[in-house]
């Protein structure tokens, strides 16, 4: 019974593994997708807010109040969290440059109508008594100071929705390493975007190593609008680790300057941006460099900037459902795709990437692009892919191995039979047990190499008992050959002595054969009780 379960088991393993292959080989995952990234680039624009006041003290004392904007840095940036978090480059959001300097060189030359470039360097003109106060304008802030300067920054965050959001929303540096390309965390200031969060793009747990390796660089060369979507261009890594100046791009097949051509990128706008691995869709480094030299920075250090801002990566409602919809959608099951995009923009409605897809998917659902209704309409000995036969003749031959295995080791636990004569024949009875209203029992006898030899004639043959009234026949046969004994009619006369006399008898014997009256077991000359119910011979 052990194997025979063991067997079943087994056959039930096996159909499930025969049943899930076919969906299996339904599709794959989609490789190459950029799609899991994209929603979650920005653009973010970081600006100081500098209020100064000069103080003239050439003629009348005379106060002088401006208010410039500096431009800091723009680049782009990453969501890790669908809180807003993002990651971008230090130098998108904070710059060495002394903003001061900028403003004294703004407003001197503005109030004293002289020549001064408006930029971060400290100048002198050859006028003495202003470049006295010109110098006493510029940091650090003295006692005699000629000029007051208040600088905020302010960094805006522009997400990729649609219709584009022309004021962003603010967000603070959280932490920022002290390289202009180390990487910097940012969260979200005074502005929630409803209960499911902003799309999110997944981090890979390592860079791949190999020489070679395709990937692609995603980010934005201006503000996200109708006319102006994210651009995404693809690219290959170098073997070898990053080292302090990063990991280097290079074209495996030298058609492409990949440095150079990256570099263009960097300055265009996509520096800070997420370089995604060409398998998973992860984001494995950030853009960094510019000219003709465009490197990454690899994802260990954004994890590494992450753990020191306190902000842990994860993954929002928003992609649960976009991942489910794009793979629908990359395995061209648009009539599923539908539906499942459209789930997604209930949940975050400005998603351009779940917008552009379902208008694809509307358009290709129902039509022969559409795999569910391929699949529906191709009959199954007809579907692409592996016939279905093999498996299904598989699960047959297995099923009939294990009734035939299960029949065996019953055959094998089964006490052997005995019929009539001791033949072990299947369909024989087993008559030893001839207990009152005992019915024969059908056994299965051993294999034909095991039969007994044939029963010895002379010998007395099995008798079947009954105990029922009026008695049976006296005359009957199972076999030409071999009488069977039955119980006398009780109003019979005796039958000759000479014939009813067994083999063997002894003269004296009166030939009748006596039974037992209890139980109806036969009785010898000389029994005094019956030798199965122990009932008394002579009552």
């Amino acid at each position: 019974m052990r194997r025979s379960g063991s067997a079943l088991t087994l056959l039930g393993g096996l159909a499930l593994a025969v049943a899930a292959m076919t969906p299996a080989l339904a599709h794959e995952h989609p490789s190459g997708i950029t799609d899991l990234v994209t929603p979650a680039v920005v653009r973010v624009e970081a600006k100081a807010r500098v209020d100064v006041t000069l103080l003239d003290h050439i003629g009348e004392l005379v106060h002088v109040e401006r208010s410039y904007e500096v431009p800091i840095g723009a680049g782009t940036g990453t969501v890790v969290t669908p809180d807003g978090a993002v990651v971008t480059l230090a130098r998108v959001v904070r710059t060495d440059k002394d903003i001061a300097v900028y403003a004294a060189n703004k407003i001197f030359a503005e109030h004293h109508k002289v020549k001064i470039p408006q930029d971060f360097e400290r100048h002198t003109i050859k006028n003495d008594q202003l470049n006295h106060h010109l110098q006493e304008c510029y940091p650090p802030k003295q006692p005699t100071a000629t000029c007051i300067v208040d600088i905020t920054t302010e960094i805006r965050v522009f997400p990729n929705i649609s219709p584009p959001d022309k004021e962003g929303f603010k967000a603070e540096i959280v932490r920022a390493d002290s390289r202009p390309d180390g990487p910097a965390v940012l969260m979200p200031v005074g502005r929630a975007d409803g209960s499911a969060g902003l799309p999110t793009a997944p981090l890979a747990a390592t860079v791949p190593d190999k020489e070679g390796s395709p990937v692609a660089v995603a980010g934005f060369t201006g503000r996200p609008a109708t006319d102006l979507p994210e651009t995404v261009d693809i690219a290959h890594l170098r073997a070898g680790g990053a080292g302090t100046g990063g990991r280097q791009f290079k074209d495996p097949e030298n058609k492409v300057d990949e440095p150079a051509k990256l570099g263009a990128l960097v300055d265009k706008g996509l520096i800070g941006g997420p370089v995604i691995e060409d398998k998973k869709g992860a984001v494995v480094g950030l853009l960094v460099g510019g000219g003709k030299d465009g490197r990454m920075i690899g994802v260990r250090e954004i994890s590494k900037a992450l753990a020191e801002a306190k902000v842990a990566p994860r993954r929002g409602p928003i992609d649960a459902a976009f991942e489910q919809a794009l793979t629908r959608f990359h395995t061209k099951y648009y009539g599923d795709a539908v539906p499942a995009f459209q789930r997604v923009l209930d949940l975050y409605p400005g998603h351009t990437v779940a917008a552009a897809h379902l208008k694809t998917a509307q358009q290709k659902r129902g039509t022969a692009e559409d795999e569910g209704v391929r699949k529906s309409a191709t009959p199954v000995g007809d579907a692409g892919g592996p016939p279905l036969w093999p498996f299904l003749a598989a699960g047959g031959v297995l099923v009939v191995a294990v009734v035939a295995g299960a029949l065996l080791l019953w055959r094998r636990r089964s006490p052997p039979g005995e019929g009539p004569a001791g033949d072990g024949h299947p369909g024989t009875t087993r008559s030893g047990d001839t207990r009152p209203g005992t019915a024969p029992v059908p056994i299965a006898g051993p294999p034909p190499a095991l039969r007994r030899p044939p029963p010895d004639e002379t010998a007395d043959p099995t008798v079947v008992v009954s105990r029922s009234f009026p008695a049976l026949p006296k005359t009957s046969s199972t076999s030409p050959g071999q009488p069977v004994l039955v119980a006398r009619d009780p109003g019979a006369k005796p039958a000759d002595p000479a014939a009813q006399r067994h083999p063997g008898a002894k003269a004296g014997d009166t030939g009748v054969q006596k039974y037992c009256t209890a139980c109806g077991m036969r009785l010898g000359p000389a029994h005094r009780f019956c030798g199965y119910c122990g009932h008394a011979s002579e009552t």
